[in-house]
């Protein structure tokens, strides 16, 4: 019987079935505060397996300090939040949740996307004010998806999502990825790799679906931002870090682009207050993985993970490393 820390409540029946062979101790964090390394050694001291989220740091100390620690079954399917190399050096496995978000991920991309596009929020707004007294030829005048341009950053499988979801809108579909995606792919999307600067140059639309490393930190900055049309928007369902969120403030504020859609923040939970105070930004506190069905799935692929390792079985589904 394996001793099993999850670092925050699941929905619950994603985890169904563990406990019955397995400790399982799940931790409620505090509010108010980010999760700190030391927290999450606290949690896993002695654990066998830790089940963690993306909100949670598993640097190299987590390893050092949890030598009973041989399986990390992440609750997610980024794993920036997560020392690979440090993981692999200690011998422990680490999974995630590949491919069980791609359709949720999608679906809140483009409800950021049309919010922002239509002005939903302040025209919500508008009408609980009681200010809707006629209709008005020029209120809230928004941008026509139809036509237009939507430049994907990372074709996988969400930035595939995405662009389907695009032909249904009539919009044309270029894309950048480090590395061409399937021809297959490509076809089915109608979407044309472009180098980036040619994507910032002539999208109505940049949404961001690449993952965070060195390379993609702080890619949409201020000389991104300022290439990007004035009448251009921005949307970011992928990691908050790959936006630099003061270049991003200045460009709303110079006029340089129209406006964003965010579901991701650079120092999460906490948010730019020049975000938060321009009536040009959607926000949204990491949602677009929030769907019954992909939640409920996530917990499953972790529990099959769980399950396949303390089974010792030859093959350890999602894994890693």
């Amino acid at each position: 019987m394996a001793d099993i820390v999850v670092t925050r409540p699941l929905i619950e029946e994603g985890l169904d079935g563990l406990d019955a062979h397995h400790t399982v101790t799940v931790h409620d964090p505090p509010h108010g505060r980010d999760r700190t390394a030391e927290d999450v050694i606290a949690m896993a001291q002695s654990a066998d397996a830790l089940v963690p989220t993306v909100a949670d740091p598993v640097p190299a100390a987590v390893f050092e300090a949890c030598p009973d620690l041989r399986l990390v079954a992440q609750y997610g399917v980024g794993l920036d939040n997560v020392d690979l190399a440090a993981a692999e050096d200690h011998g422990v496995v680490v999974t995630h949740t590949p491919g069980v978000l791609t359709e949720a991920t999608a679906d809140f991309t483009w409800a950021l996307l049309l919010a922002v596009a239509r002005h939903v929020r302040a025209a919500d707004r508008y009408v609980r004010n009681g200010r809707f007294e006629r209709w008005e030829t020029n209120l809230l005048l928004g941008m026509e998806l139809s036509g237009k341009t939507i430049g994907i950053v990372g074709l996988g499988r969400i930035g595939a999502a995405v662009a389907r979801r695009a032909l249904g809108f009539g919009m044309d579909v270029v894309y950048h990825s480090r590395t061409r995606a399937n021809p297959t792919v490509e076809r089915q999307v109608g979407a044309t790799r472009v180098d980036f600067e040619t994507l910032l140059d002539g999208s109505d639309i940049v949404s961001l679906h690449c993952p965070l490393n060195e390379e993609s930190h702080h890619l949409i900055d201020a000389a991104a931002l300022h290439r990007m049309k004035p009448t251009a928007l921005l949307v970011n369902t992928a990691r908050g870090p790959i936006v630099d969120e003061a270049a991003l403030v200045e460009a709303l504020s110079d006029n340089q682009i129209a406006g964003a859609g965010l579901d991701v923040f650079e120092d999460e939970p906490s948010v730019h207050p020049g975000l938060q105070e321009t009536e040009r930004v959607v926000l949204a506190p990491h949602l677009a993985s929030a769907t019954r069905e992909a939640r409920i799935r996530m917990g499953q692929m972790c529990v099959e993970s769980l399950q396949a390792f303390f089974d010792a079985a030859d093959d350890v589904p999602h894994r890693a490393v």
